[in-house]
C-alpha cells in the first residue's frame, strides 16, 4: 500500500482513492485534495467529473499531458474558507509542488471556489495567486477626455458620472 499523493498521510486507497472509485467527497478540501492526487495518478476523468456541469473551458487532453509531464511532489493546503458539509459554497488556496518536463520547479499556487450541487461538490473555477498584475481589457479613460460612448460629451459629464 502507498501513501495518497494529497500527503494526508493515509494510504491512498483509504484517502483519495476511494474519492477516484466514485464515492462522493464530503468537502472542498477534500476534493481539492483528490483532484490534486488525480493529476498525480493521471485519473483525468475525475478531473473532468469534478468540474461544475457546464464548465466548457476544460481540455482533458491538455490536462493529460500536464498530469503525465510532471512529476508530483507534494500539496499544501495554505487556507480553506466554508466548504464544509452543510456549507453551498467554499474557497480553498492550495500550493502544488511539481517538476515540469524541463525539469524546473514549480509552485502551482492557486485560490479555487467550489460549489456544491445536489449534494455534491465541484470545482467551480480559480485564480492563480502570483500570476501577474491583471490588466485591463481597454484602455483607462481620463475624467477630461471624451466618453467612449461617442456621445460628445467628456467622460466625467457622461458614463463617468457619479
Amino acid at each position: 500500500m502507498s501513501l495518497c499523493p494529497c500527503q494526508s498521510e493515509k494510504e491512498y486507497e483509504n484517502c483519495c482513492g476511494k474519492y477516484h472509485e466514485g464515492k462522493n467527497p464530503e468537502t472542498a478540501e477534500i476534493l481539492m485534495r483528490a483532484r490534486y492526487s488525480a493529476f498525480s495518478k493521471n485519473k483525468i476523468d475525475f478531473i473532468a467529473d469534478s468540474h461544475k456541469p457546464g464548465t466548457v473551458d476544460f481540455n482533458a487532453k491538455e490536462a493529460q499531458e500536464w498530469a503525465t509531464s510532471s512529476n508530483w511532489k507534494g500539496l499544501e493546503i495554505v487556507s480553506t474558507k466554508a466548504g464544509q458539509p452543510d456549507d453551498k459554497t467554499g474557497v480553498v488556496e492550495f500550493k502544488a509542488h511539481y517538476t515540469d518536463k524541463e525539469g524546473n520547479d514549480i509552485v502551482h499556487h492557486e485560490v479555487s471556489n467550489f460549489v456544491k450541487i445536489d449534494e455534491k461538490w465541484f470545482y467551480s473555477d480559480g485564480q492563480i495567486v502570483g500570476a501577474g498584475p491583471l490588466k485591463r481589457a481597454a484602455p483607462k479613460v481620463g475624467r477630461n477626455e471624451p466618453c467612449p460612448c461617442n456621445s460628445g460629451k467628456k467622460f466625467k459629464k457622461c458614463c463617468g458620472k457619479a
